[in-house]
């Protein structure tokens, strides 16, 4: 079979794909281009080494039998990195928007270098980022931005999750991604950088250049919204630069600790324009990503820690990957300092801070469920568990009422204490204390007392 009419099967493989997967999960993954052919073999481009993993990972069996199916022969697919793979023909615009999709990113010519954007971290990129059941959703539609930014129906995209999760790696891979295929304009910065310029700008009479900077950008990234709140000026700012920016269809990205539901004396207008598009969180890592996030970062220090220091880190810091990178960090400190090697003696004994205090300052939220337990008479599997008597109901919400007034936890991080209960669950629990507590002091009372009881707790442990 000539080259050629490989190209011919190729089309008609990706047509049936499409037809089969859906145009939002098509445009998202198969953003490939037909290479090469020889007797068996298939050569794919794909746009990074990110899309490489995961597209050999989820569709390459699959597209190998849709080929098989078609000519009677099995070919392998080879897929490489090709940077030009279709960055000068931006996919349309997923979930049947109406709005005229022009992509914002202006293609890179010829092979050319590019210098680092001076306001993103090299190392946050898409390659560097472990992709684990806790943030996969995320990831993909984070890469499937960076892909086609301002074209897709994730505009804009909220990135929310507790603290150490990586929300900034992902924002930032996203800017870096397309700062690497394109020269669109990209600003980074941070809700509370971005609060202070503006003030400076009131106070100098700069308003306008202000505007100039902001509203005429091709991706704005802006961390930690939550900073933003009982703000009010500024978020009237940053309400009309979302306007103009989406308006032209520019990239806009936020990253929340919470979901901006949550955000209190945050307005309206502008809290439904940041939820407008896809709003995705980011959970504590499980063991095995954990796993995995610690492996990668040995290989970046070119290091040798043994294998069961590495399990022994991620069963002990559950918390979130910051934490994690901080007990791995002061490993490799002492291997630079002392010149020995990592035994599982040496880890145990210079972790054991870490892995004693997950959340420093903080009561942790097991504390309060003893106690809340306790107090009531209950047992810690019925307060997490799902049954729904009166007896085991009101003590289950006020210890989340608790966690959440006593703690830093998200409401995210909390829910999946008692039993993976979402977000909103924390919430109705919390409004249903407070208003229990308006309607009747003696609750405020009770409350108090347990309160101290949990503060003592904590300050002996």
């Amino acid at each position: 079979m000539a080259n050629g009419d490989y190209d011919i099967i190729w089309k008609e493989t990706m047509n049936q794909i499409r037809e089969e997967l859906g145009e939002q999960e098509f445009t998202m993954w198969f953003n490939l281009e037909y290479l090469d052919a020889s007797e068996n073999e298939l050569t794919i481009g794909v746009p990074s080494t990110f899309y490489q993993d995961q597209v050999r990972q989820r569709y390459q069996l699959y597209i190998e039998g849709k080929i098989r199916d078609l000519i009677g022969k099995n070919l392998t697919i080879n897929f490489i990195v090709n940077v030009r793979s279709k960055e000068e023909s931006p996919t349309p615009p997923t979930g049947g928007e109406k709005r005229t999709a022009v992509s914002s990113a202006k293609p890179v010519s010829g092979t050319e270098t590019k210098k680092r954007h001076s306001q993103l971290r090299e190392d946050y990129t898409f390659d560097t980022y472990i992709i684990g059941d806790n943030n996969h959703f995320a990831a993909n539609a984070a890469q499937a931005i960076a892909l086609n930014p301002g074209t897709t129906s994730y505009n804009p995209l909220l990135i929310y999750g507790g603290v150490g999760l990586g929300k900034t790696h992902l924002m930032q891979a996203i800017g870096n991604e397309i700062h690497k295929r394109s020269e669109s304009k990209i600003i980074y910065i941070t809700a509370e950088t971005f609060t202070n310029e503006f003030i400076q700008s009131v106070r100098e009479n700069k308003t306008a250049t202000f505007k100039n900077k902001y509203r005429f950008v091709d991706v704005l990234l802006i961390d930690d919204i939550h900073f933003l709140q009982k703000k009010i000026e500024t978020q009237e700012e940053l309400f009309h630069t979302f306007n103009a920016l989406y308006d032209a269809n520019k990239q806009i990205v936020f990253t929340c600790d919470r979901p901006v539901t949550e955000l209190k004396d945050f307005s309206d207008r502008l809290q439904s324009r940041v939820g407008r598009g896809l709003n995705v969180d980011l959970q504590p890592p499980k063991y095995e990503t954990r796993f995995a996030i610690l492996k990668k970062k040995i290989e970046t220090h070119n290091i040798t820690i043994p294998d069961e220091v590495i399990e022994l880190i991620s069963r002990n810091v559950s918390t979130n990957i910051r934490d994690l990178e901080s007990a791995m960090n002061k490993l490799v400190a002492y291997t630079d300092i002392i010149k020995k090697p990592v035994t599982l003696e040496i880890a145990q004994e210079q972790l054991r801070d870490n892995f004693t205090s997950p959340k420093q300052s903080n009561l942790s939220i097991e504390i309060i469920q003893r106690e809340v337990a306790d107090y009531y008479r209950l047992s810690l599997i019925d307060l997490k568990g799902k049954k729904r008597t009166q007896s085991i109901v009101f003590p289950r919400q006020l210890a989340m009422y608790i966690a959440r007034k006593l703690t830093d936890y998200s409401t995210i991080e909390i829910g999946q204490s008692f039993g993976g209960r979402d977000h909103a669950t924390v919430i109705h629990s919390c409004d249903k204390i407070e208003g229990m507590i308006r309607a009747d002091p003696k609750v405020d009372s009770e409350i108090q007392n347990i309160m101290r009881a949990i503060k003592t707790h904590g300050v002996k442990n």
